[in-house]
C-alpha cells in the first residue's frame, strides 16, 4: 500500500463486521491494490435498517443519526466512504435523508459509494482480466431500486467475463424471509429466477451477490456459495 495514497473510509456495516468478514478483508485488499489508504471508524456505526424494516422509526432515527454523525467528518473532508452491504448503503443514500432533519445526512448521501462506483472513478485502475469466466450475477433489490447497478455491470463487462444478470428478488428480503409464515413465499420468489439459474449453471460458474440476504438464501436453499464483488476482485 502507498502510505501517501488517497484516503478512503471503508464503512464496515453490521453484516460485514460480524457475519461476512471475508468480503470486508477482500475490500481492503482491493482498495489498497488500487492505491488507496484505507481507514476505518473508531467504533461501529449501524445504519438502523432492522429498526426501519420493523417500523421502529424513532429508534431508527437515533441509530442512523449516530452513523451520519460519525461518517460526516470524512465526507466533509472529501474522503470517499465505501459501503459493502447494499441494503445498509441504501439507508444512507435514501432513508437517512428522509428520516433526519439534518443537512449532514444529505452530504453523507452524496459522499458514500459502492466499491464498483469508487473503482470506476479511480484514475489508473483497471478491472482484472476475467476472460473465460462465467458469472451469474444477482443484484440486491436495493442495488436495483435505490443505489443503481450500472457501475457494477460496466466493471464486470470491462473484465471480459461472460455475465448472466438476474433481475428478480432472492426472496429473503431481510427479516421477511426468516419471519414465521413467510418461508413458502420466500422460497417461491427464489424459484422465479435465482434458484433455476444456479441449478442450470455450469459447475465452474461463479455466483456473484453483494447482498448478505442473497448469499444467505443461496446457501440455505441451494447449498451454493456466492461471492461479493470485493472477493471476485481480490488480487
Amino acid at each position: 500500500m502507498d502510505a501517501g495514497g488517497p484516503r478512503v473510509l471503508l464503512w464496515a456495516d453490521s453484516f460485514t463486521d460480524f457475519f461476512s468478514t471475508d468480503s470486508g478483508k477482500s475490500a481492503v485488499n482491493v482498495l489498497e491494490a488500487a492505491g488507496y489508504r484505507v481507514e476505518f471508524l473508531a467504533r461501529s456505526a449501524c445504519c438502523g435498517l432492522t429498526w426501519i424494516t420493523t417500523g421502529q422509526l424513532d429508534k431508527a432515527r437515533e441509530i442512523v443519526g449516530e452513523a451520519v454523525a460519525q461518517l460526516h467528518p470524512y465526507v466533509a473532508e472529501g474522503v470517499p466512504v465505501v459501503g459493502l452491504e447494499p441494503s445498509c448503503l441504501a439507508v444512507l443514500r435514501s432513508d437517512a435523508v428522509e428520516l433526519l432533519d439534518d443537512s449532514r445526512a444529505v452530504e453523507v448521501a452524496q459522499g458514500v459509494f459502492t466499491l464498483a462506483e469508487l473503482l470506476r472513478r479511480t484514475e489508473g485502475w483497471q478491472a482484472p482480466d476475467l476472460t473465460g469466466t462465467t458469472l451469474v450475477v444477482q443484484p440486491h433489490c436495493h442495488q436495483a431500486s435505490v443505489i443503481g447497478f450500472d457501475a457494477d455491470i460496466a466493471l464486470l463487462e470491462a473484465s471480459g467475463a461472460s455475465i448472466q444478470r438476474l433481475s428478480g428478488c432472492c426472496g429473503l428480503a431481510g427479516n421477511f424471509g426468516v419471519e414465521k409464515g413467510h418461508y413458502e413465499v420466500s422460497v417461491a420468489v427464489a424459484e422465479l429466477q435465482l434458484l433455476p439459474a444456479v441449478r442450470n449453471a455450469e459447475a465452474d460458474t461463479i455466483v456473484l451477490a453483494d447482498g448478505f440476504s442473497c448469499r444467505t438464501q443461496l446457501q440455505d436453499l441451494a447449498d451454493q456459495s456466492a461471492l461479493h464483488l470485493a472477493q471476485l476482485l481480490d488480487p
